[in-house]
């Protein structure tokens, strides 16, 4: 029998070739620990933990509760540059938290953002908590993306918006470069966000889709979510707290949901000036409570929410009219999205819900941060649908 010699070559490393790329397939990631890159969207660097949203000595002034909602990463990102083909990441959960009305893609998911050639941040994929992860207490190496192009590229991670992380280790090819982001997205600015369990992330399907990181995409800038679910009530060391934050451009406070209308009526004053004192050059937006959807079918709170809303612009014009300058005010008209349709539960936030959110804010926060005199002017991008 006579072999064709040259045809057996062929198929030899057409068969080496196959089995050279199944090696490399399955070639095991290479971590690195994230906290050697940039944290972004921490109001302080002085926490007990890399992810945890106030400074430790904060610890024994707060409620218990309040400390353990702001062991939630709810907004902080981690920032780096690689040229790996594939992305990804294991990390240790804090809590097995649940919630029947929020995706736990949100709760206790990653989300993966890539920066495009025009400067623009672009979704990637989620890591996708699963039972066993639950039980484990952590994510066990979820894989973003595969098949890029080799080259040096941008990229963003979103933590858990309702868990706590007590380390994230990101995922890249062996031989690969992993590094500090050579592009200073977003900037060394930061805007503030006081609230509640609507800002906190509630109830987003994903980590990236909370107001706050909308509007850190769209701005270019840091934004700080200090908001807590039920906490958020005007504790006055929670102001001084906020002032000590270094580079804010903006304050926004949207604690209504959780303050009672005497709340509103005596604590909103002390609360805000507080801020105005400490750092008046920093302007603050005083954003109303939302009329819920089920309000209007509801005796009760038909008439109650309004008096919440009527105690807060009260102190807002008692403010006003000892100081214009730096106040600015947001209505109640519109913050639970177009038709009323942004809830998942007559209260709290879907994406659609936090897209038009975030689309009632960013004008009002760009106007504060361009009338303040500092070198900052800002696009204002207008995502909502049906706006021009």
């Amino acid at each position: 029998m006579k072999v064709n010699f040259k045809l057996a070559a062929c198929l030899f490393l057409t068969l080496l070739s196959f089995s050279e790329l199944m090696a490399e397939s399955k070639e095991e990631f290479r971590y690195v620990d994230a906290t050697e890159f940039r944290i972004i969207n921490k109001g302080w660097s002085n926490t007990e933990a890399p992810y945890n949203r106030l400074p430790a000595y904060m610890k024994d002034s707060v409620r218990q509760n309040q400390w353990w909602l702001y062991t939630h990463s709810s907004g902080i990102g981690i920032r780096f540059a690689t040229n790996s083909k594939r992305i990804a990441a294991h990390y240790n959960l804090r809590y097995n938290f649940h919630m029947q009305h929020m995706a736990m893609t949100g709760i206790k998911g990653t989300d993966l953002y890539y920066l495009n050639d025009a400067g623009k941040w672009e979704y990637v994929n989620t890591a996708r908590p699963i039972e066993k992860d639950f039980k484990a207490d952590s994510i066990q190496s979820k894989v973003y993306v595969e098949n890029l192009d080799g080259e040096m590229h941008e990229f963003m991670f979103y933590l858990p918006l309702y868990d706590g992380i007590n380390w994230f280790q990101i995922g890249v090819d062996s031989a690969a470069t992993i590094q500090y982001p050579q592009v200073e997205n977003p900037r060394r600015k930061r805007v503030v966000f006081y609230g509640t369990s609507i800002m906190q992330g509630g109830c987003a399907s994903r980590t990236g889709m909370v107001a706050t990181s909308m509007i850190q995409r769209d701005f270019n800038l840091e934004c700080v979510n200090l908001a807590t679910s039920g906490e958020g009530k005007m504790d006055n060391y929670m102001a001084f707290c906020m002032a000590t934050i270094e580079n804010v451009l903006c304050y926004v406070l949207d604690p209504i949901p959780n303050s009672t209308q005497m709340m509103c009526d005596t604590l909103t004053y002390d609360f805000v000036n507080i801020l105005r004192h400490l750092r008046p050059d920093v302007p603050i937006i005083m954003v109303e409570g939302p009329m819920y959807p089920y309000a209007k079918h509801d005796s009760f709170f038909r008439n109650y929410l309004p008096l919440k809303n009527e105690a807060w612009k009260k102190n807002y014009e008692r403010l006003k009219a000892e100081n214009p300058d730096n106040l600015y005010y947001v209505t109640t008209e519109g913050l639970t999205g177009p038709e009323e349709e942004g809830t998942v539960d007559g209260i709290h936030l879907t994406d659609y819900g936090f897209r038009a959110y975030a689309d009632i804010l960013e004008p009002v926060i760009k106007q504060a941060i361009d009338n303040c005199g500092v070198d900052y002017q800002l696009e204002c991008n207008k995502h909502f649908i049906g706006q021009k």
